[in-house]
């Protein structure tokens, strides 16, 4: 198989993505207006007859004062990871990413090598010799992901012990995610734990409603993730991060970003950000009020999101990163707790991999991040 590769327009990038099954919502031409302060480019990889096969959405970061950048390609290219001509693949994306004035490559291949079911993750955490989800016996292991580890090793990319070093803007390795192909509606709730049934519906009888809202209900999302921010201390995006995001990502498919509230007695308690990319649809960002907490509107908004994720044919819905720690004093031990009770599974992904370009820019800039 002879590959060619070269920048497509973003119409070419956009049809390929929509004649696959699912892909990243990173992977989407309108990502790289979301992150505005990016430079991007689309490339494509055509087969012998010209036909386009593969495409990643590049986004470049210059470095202070010298033009050179680092190029990443977040949960991407789009590609077939599993062929045995991987270096075909990429090899002529390096050389392409080179001749751009990139110093280092990152890039996160959208292959999982391991899934755990809630049962043995729960079994897991009750066991006191069980430290991390690694420590557990996967239900399912992908035998061809190792494979793409090794070749990409044999060809120089390097990975950091959790996945990609440095850089920032690293996505999870660890996500939590509920199958919804050839399952139905009943199963998926048969499968919740008792906790999450009850929750459902208690907010079902104290009157809790949820209901979708537009690009003008982004200020009352705001509110509620500020509020969100400081109770869990970290710092939250602008307002305008998610405006834009609303903008780009609508603009290019009305239905690409959606935003919901759980409201009781009118007022909005909590609230969330879902993002739908073919048969693939993310809970995105999430945020609560610290009062309302007894009616638990998170557990019905989810339960919310996740049918209307089902009635769209999705085939997954996807609860995003989890850390992989199953340590009870962990500050991020309540958030796999409250995923595991929707009863799916947790999903490692390959990680980020690395590829200096030029290795005295890479380890500056990988001391620059470790310090910052």
């Amino acid at each position: 198989m002879s590959l060619t590769l070269r920048t497509i327009s973003r119409e070419q990038h956009l049809a390929h993505i929509q004649s696959l099954p699912a892909a990243s919502h990173m992977q989407v031409p309108a990502w790289a207006d979301v992150k505005a302060e990016w430079r991007s480019e689309s490339l494509g990889w055509f087969d012998r007859s010209g036909e386009l096969v593969g495409a990643g959405l590049v986004l470049y970061r210059q470095l202070p004062k010298i033009k050179r950048y680092l190029a990443y390609l977040p949960e991407g290219p789009v590609i077939n990871w599993f062929t045995p001509n991987l270096t075909e693949w990429l090899e002529p994306m390096l050389a392409h990413l080179k001749q751009q004035g990139a110093f280092s490559v990152k890039m996160g291949p959208p292959v999982i090598i391991r899934r755990w079911e809630a049962t043995s993750i729960k079994a897991g955490i009750q066991n006191p010799d069980v430290k991390r989800l690694r420590d557990i016996e996967a239900d399912f292991i992908e035998p061809r992901a190792f494979e793409v580890a090794d070749k990409l090793r044999r060809m120089g990319w390097q990975q950091g012990e959790d996945g990609g070093a440095g850089f920032g803007d690293v996505q999870p390795r660890y996500v939590y995610q509920v199958p919804l192909a050839n399952r139905s509606l009943e199963e998926v709730h048969k499968n919740f734990n008792q906790l999450w049934r009850r929750n459902i519906k208690k907010a079902e009888k104290a009157g809790v409603e949820v209901v979708q809202g537009g690009y003008q209900d982004l200020e009352e999302w705001q509110r509620l993730y500020e509020i969100t921010a400081v109770r869990d201390h970290f710092r939250p995006r602008p307002l305008s991060y998610f405006q834009r995001m609303w903008t780009a990502l609508n603009t290019e498919d009305p239905n690409r970003m959606r935003l919901y509230f759980a409201r009781h007695n009118g007022v909005n308690l909590s609230a969330a950000t879902m993002l739908i990319v073919g048969g693939h649809v993310w809970y995105s960002y999430g945020a609560s009020d610290n009062i309302g907490r007894e009616v638990r509107p998170s557990n019905a908004m989810q339960w919310r999101m996740l049918r209307d994720a089902y009635a769209l044919g999705a085939i997954v819905y996807d609860l995003r990163g989890i850390s992989d720690s199953l340590d009870e004093t962990d500050h991020l031990f309540g958030l796999i707790q409250f995923k595991v009770g929707t009863g799916g599974q947790a999903a490692e992904y390959l990680g980020e991999w690395d590829f200096p370009l030029n290795k005295l820019l890479h380890k500056a800039l990988d001391i620059y991040m470790s310090r910052r």
